[in-house]
């Protein structure tokens, strides 16, 4: 029996989740009394590359290859997590394996990047070059002993490609370039984020139309349904249908449940952001289906929540004190007022939050309100406070390089998070990429910052002579390298960050059952 569609998530992206995207919108198909499949390629590929990478040559490689299933169980343990050097041991000498295996094909493979020498992901040529020489993909092997007979197994009538991160896009279409042969009569669609970013630029042309059927924007739900005589009803959001990856062993220690409560983002104002410039329609669904859901995912073994929303508003946060989630849980949130209040975030603690993850991004004022963050930094140090006080890790994003920082700014940045680290756990130090489609590139002076038709990003002249160079230098050999500031980051979860930090939060015990 064939099925209507089959939804693939391609490598690489960090495989510590499942994804959300193409669950949900497997749950509306079935909504529609549809058929739909989701294969999680990129946690498939990756464990395929780490179990059958060929024995490495070098003395120092051969340690890693040999306790490989060792290192994925131990990663997949919450003991791990009590021990942080053993933690990092795995997780590196994993990585180690998939950039052995990467290195035979001139690709550098890893559990969050993917490149590959003379394929460039902004170059829209190249990936069609990517499609045309797929057997010169590191994955390949994986495609045509794995993938391959599951899809022939589904007979799908559509397949669906979700391309989320720019790490994905080579081996996304050297996929594409796969199918096509295979599968010749089979309908192909391509979406995602990365994808929605590209067709909301200015003068978009489909440069695939000769390899993909159909691009897909922004909901996919919204895209894929009409491809079946179907619509969505933009007031209904489906619950997320992991019922296809229920017994995947992700890389993480515990399973971790993906979860939105809208689509996105409330506050829409932030000058850098993507979310400001595309005018995404906020939507969000109603308390008493997330109630549902909660009472749903109850009956699953889940050990932490993953909120994925933009950010969490203050009455979703109400709503989640009045009915907590099935398990402990983190997300984004901004830096309300509600956070100001003490009992206000005990109440959030009670409700299982083990961590939140906020965009401070600058502590020099001047920089938040050119940037429209709404943020008055001496509230910060309150809400810093509070959340240290009641045991809610914080996961704190930094961007250094705007057009409104210069090197005093930045340093007044440095000295706020040595004088406030007792009550920060994690940091994300960025620098800024000026988004092309940017309302402040007519006022800068701008050149490529990668080569192609597909980048989404400008280089340019800093309007206060605080250039790349300058900034990089800065949050190299100053920011990182400062004594308070490297004890922070030693704390950090290699390549996995904040999706394995919340648990070295003290809520999960070293001597909780293995999963």
């Amino acid at each position: 029996m064939s099925t209507d569609l089959l939804l693939i998530y391609p490598p690489v992206a960090r495989p510590a989740e499942p994804p959300i995207g193409i669950a949900q919108i497997k749950s509306a198909f079935n909504h529609h009394n549809l058929s739909c499949s989701i294969i999680d390629a990129n946690l498939e590929g990756l464990r395929y590359v780490i179990k059958h990478c060929p024995s490495p040559q070098s003395s120092d490689l051969q340690f890693a290859f040999r306790f490989r299933e060792q290192h994925q169980r131990s990663i997949r343990s919450p003991h791990t997590c009590a021990v942080y050097d053993a933690y990092k041991r795995a997780v590196l000498e994993l990585n180690r394996i998939l950039q052995a295996s990467g290195a035979r094909y001139n690709a550098s493979i890893s559990f969050t990047d993917y490149k590959q020498l003379d394929y460039r992901p902004t170059e829209s040529s190249h990936l069609l070059q990517a499609a045309a020489k797929a057997r010169n993909n590191p994955f390949y092997s994986y495609f045509k002993t794995s993938l391959k007979h599951k899809i022939e197994n589904q007979q799908p009538l559509m397949i669906g490609f979700s391309l989320i991160y720019l790490s994905q896009a080579v081996t996304t279409f050297a996929l594409i370039g796969l199918v096509r042969e295979w599968f010749p009569g089979v309908k192909i669609v391509l979406g995602g984020g990365l994808l929605t970013s590209w067709m909301s630029q200015p003068g978009w042309r489909n440069p695939f139309s000769g390899l993909v059927d159909e691009c897909v924007a922004g909901c996919g739900e919204n895209g894929l349904l009409p491809l079946f005589q179907k619509t969505r009803d933009s007031k209904i959001f489906c619950r997320p249908d992991y019922s296809d990856v229920k017994s995947a062993h992700y890389f993480s220690p515990g399973r971790i449940l993906p979860y939105t409560t809208s689509s996105g983002c409330y506050w829409r104002r932030c000058r850098f952001c993507p979310e400001h410039v595309e005018q995404n329609r906020y939507q969000q669904k109603q308390h008493q289906q997330i109630t549902e859901d909660f009472a749903y995912y109850h009956r699953s073994r889940i050990d932490l929540v993953h909120f994925t929303d933009n950010a969490l508003p203050a009455s979703m946060l109400r709503h989640l004190i009045a009915e907590p989630p099935p398990a402990p849980w983190y997300g984004y949130v901004r830096f309300i007022d509600e956070l100001l209040d003490i009992d206000f975030c005990r109440a959030l603690a009670r409700s299982g939050c083990i961590m939140l993850q906020l965009g401070l991004e600058s502590a020099a004022q001047e920089v938040l309100d050119a940037m429209c963050k709404g943020i008055q930094i001496e509230h910060v140090s309150l809400i810093l406070k509070n959340l240290n006080d009641v045991g809610i890790f914080t996961f704190i994003y930094l961007l250094f390089g705007t057009p409104w920082e210069d090197e005093h700014r930045a340093k007044k940045t440095l000295d706020f998070v040595v004088s406030h680290s007792n009550w920060i756990q994690y940091i994300n130090p960025a620098i800024f990429n000026l988004p092309v489609n940017s309302l402040d590139v007519q006022n800068l002076v701008t050149r490529p910052f990668y080569p192609g038709d597909l980048s989404l990003y400008h280089d340019f002249d800093h309007p206060k002579g605080w250039h790349r160079s300058r900034v990089r230098h800065f949050v190299q050999k100053e920011f990182r390298v400062h004594s308070t500031i490297k004890k922070i980051m030693a704390k950090h979860p290699p390549l996995f960050s904040s999706a394995h930090a919340p648990f070295f939060h003290p809520f999960f015990p070293a001597d909780r059952g293995k999963l």
